[in-house]
């Protein structure tokens, strides 16, 4: 990505009327041969990539629709990806427990100890490293994590490179196809074990795409007996959803939507003057977890929460038109909200959410390779962002760039 200031407006000028300027010759979003990064210390790796997944972050970028503020926190240019296996193909001369060959994922963030700080930032110091206050410090360039920072490269490039920090072995029993997976699996891992509904709750899931199909997925690997209900637009995503553990799947939406969860929930709809029914007070899911972040979405969870219960925003918001807030004070929701991933306490120990991720897969416990619907050489790419920007036609839940 570039941060050409006309190709950016004229994007978006034409964008309006025809959406695949935004990965065409015009776009920020540029196709090169570029040499791969160089380690930035002796306590660094190369890693040769096999998989690429192609995130929603990632589309947000490609179709400029993030907020600007982010790219205070970005260097250009850069290389996009961020989910990610491959393969070890240089170590650095201070890095001890990896060799060449080792198949790994890298966790993206890039906090303190990745930036050569001695003495972490409070966040960091306490795990939650998506919280860093040097994303833009340090050794590095500016960059929130792998594939938004020009010192790291990223997976959709042939390398990327990952201090040893990041760095995990993928365990043997887990295929690549799994293993691209872990990151949007941490992902939902850092929001539901912050905010695990307990037994007896309901956890509604708006959204089931793959982030909102990894949170069903980590709710049951974590335990939890709660009753899960999932909003899904496509008979495929309903039927994942399923498979992953949802007890209950809504497919409809707008004033039927509410009608669906109130009968799933045992609330009951008023009727206002105008607009569509509302639920009462005593309806609706106690944690309810948005993983889509448009206008639409968040407006539907407000409607669709418990009086007094919580929304989780997994989705990447930014500025919201068109939200009637009316149920944060009228219900005294709490409003909560969720970044990539962090460092957790689990049996008494500090683990990474992406360890975590790892270790589910490699129990048996969570098996997310049947998302991964369709992957492409790096020289498709147009038709790899049309497939995953239309899903309804493409019918894919997870798609990802290969190197052979």
């Amino acid at each position: 990505m570039t941060s050409s200031i006309p190709r950016y407006v004229s994007t978006r000028l034409i964008g309006t009327f025809y959406r695949p300027v935004y990965y065409g010759s015009l776009a920020m979003l540029r196709y090169a041969d570029i040499p791969e990064p160089a380690l930035p210390g002796p306590d660094w790796l190369l890693i040769k990539t096999r998989y690429g997944g192609i995130c929603g972050s990632d589309l947000h970028n490609i179709m400029l629709d993030t907020s600007p503020s982010l790219s205070a926190l970005t260097s250009f240019p850069f290389v996009l990806g961020h989910e990610n296996v491959g393969v070890v193909a240089q170590v650095g001369e201070q890095v001890r427990g990896f060799t060449v060959g080792d198949r790994v994922v890298a966790e993206p963030l890039l906090p303190c100890v990745v930036r050569g700080f001695s003495e972490p930032c409070e966040a960091c110091a306490r795990g939650d490293i998506s919280l860093c206050h040097n994303f833009a410090e340090g050794s590095l360039r500016p960059g929130m994590g792998i594939g938004s920072c020009a010192d790291t490269g990223g997976s959709w490039g042939e390398y990327y490179v990952a201090h040893h920090s990041q760095v995990f072995k993928v365990p043997g029993s887990v295929s690549d196809e799994s293993a691209v997976l872990a990151e949007p699996l941490a992902v939902a891992i850092h929001a539901v074990l912050r905010n695990l509904p307990a037994g007896g709750q309901t956890a509604l899931i708006v959204g089931a795409g793959v982030i909102g199909q990894c949170t069903i997925a980590a709710i049951r690997a974590a335990g939890s007996r709660a009753h899960v209900i999932a909003v899904a637009r496509y008979p495929f995503q309903a039927e994942m959803a399923r498979r992953l553990g949802a007890d209950e799947l809504v497919t409809s939406s707008g004033g039927r939507l509410v009608e669906e969860v109130a009968r799933l929930t045992g609330g009951k709809l008023y009727q206002p003057l105008v607009g569509s029914p509302v639920l009462g007070q005593g309806g609706g899911a106690d944690l309810v977890f948005e993983c889509v972040g448009s206008p639409a979405s968040i407006d539907t969870c407000l409607k669709l929460t418990r009086g007094g219960g919580r929304i989780i925003l997994s989705g990447l918001a930014h500025k919201l038109d068109g939200v009637d807030w009316t149920p944060v004070w009228l219900k005294e929701l709490e409003l909560k909200g969720t970044f990539w991933c962090g460092i957790e306490e689990r049996g008494g120990r500090p683990v990474h959410d992406t360890e975590l991720a790892l270790g589910w897969m490699a129990s048996g416990q969570v098996d997310l390779a049947p998302l991964l619907s369709r992957t492409y050489p790096l020289k498709d790419y147009r038709q790899a962002l049309t497939d995953a920007l239309h899903r309804r036609r493409s019918g894919v839940l997870k798609t990802a760039f290969r190197f052979d």
